[in-house]
């Protein structure tokens, strides 16, 4: 990604998908093309999540073990082995809630103000009507709260779609394989002192199912996930 004062970033992107074949190809096309590689993490899927990724462009790395944060992880090693390493990694959704093309607008904090980490939040964005559940937006609530009350976290919510810099992000060793990742490196960034913000993103109804805010079993999940961070890293 070229500035205008003539420097350059690598940027890669990340994609965890599980059977997101009618959305993944749609998030892969809206990428800006300043992003050197996209990576999208194919999750155990049973459709053709793999194909339709390939066919759009994307560098598809197989993940077997199902879990959101070990399909980040996964991608994460994968960049490791790059031989020019990314100095920002973008990790964004497969279901095409985000908006990829607001991409430039979450990398700006980073490149032109030196933030370490940018959160893309959906609380101080646009959200169509209908694009969280009542778990959701109740369940960023409790946390931001508890964030700012236990760690002086000054967050408004734990969305996907967020850009960090690659050697801060490594220097955070992330553990988490499942529904803790999002929050396991914002607490994470906090402790270690990382410069960090929020800047406002779009947001829509996902294409399909949610694997986590649509069942029960993902929502007692990633709640007890979430409490269980806040606890572990308190």
């Amino acid at each position: 990604m070229n500035t205008n004062d003539g420097s350059s970033f690598v940027i890669d992107v990340i994609i965890p998908a599980f059977n997101e074949e009618n959305a993944v190809g749609k998030v892969i096309g809206d990428i800006p093309d300043f992003v050197r590689n996209v990576v999208v993490v194919n999750n155990n899927s049973n459709d053709a999540t793999r194909k339709v990724a390939a066919a759009a462009g994307a560098v598809v790395v197989d993940e077997p073990t199902r879990g959101y944060g070990k399909a980040c992880l996964t991608g994460m090693a994968y960049v490791t082995q790059q031989p020019v390493p990314p100095d920002i990694l973008v990790f964004l959704d497969a279901d095409y809630s985000d908006y990829p093309e607001e991409m430039e607008m979450l990398l700006a904090p980073l490149i032109q103000e030196g933030y370490d980490l940018v959160i893309g939040s959906r609380a101080r964005g646009e959200r169509e009507r209908g694009s969280m559940t009542l778990p959701q937006v109740f369940g960023n609530w409790l946390a931001t709260r508890l964030m700012r009350k236990l760690f002086s976290a000054d967050f408004s919510d734990l969305g996907p779609f967020r850009a960090i810099r690659w050697e801060k992000l490594r220097s955070l060793h992330m553990e988490d394989e499942n529904y803790g990742w999002t929050i396991e490196m914002q607490l994470k960034a906090v402790k270690h002192g990382l410069k960090y913000t929020e800047v406002p993103v779009t947001y829509r109804q996902r294409i399909g199912k949610s694997k986590v805010s649509g069942t029960l079993r993902g929502v007692i999940g990633a709640g007890y996930k979430i409490l269980w961070s806040l606890w572990k890293y308190r």
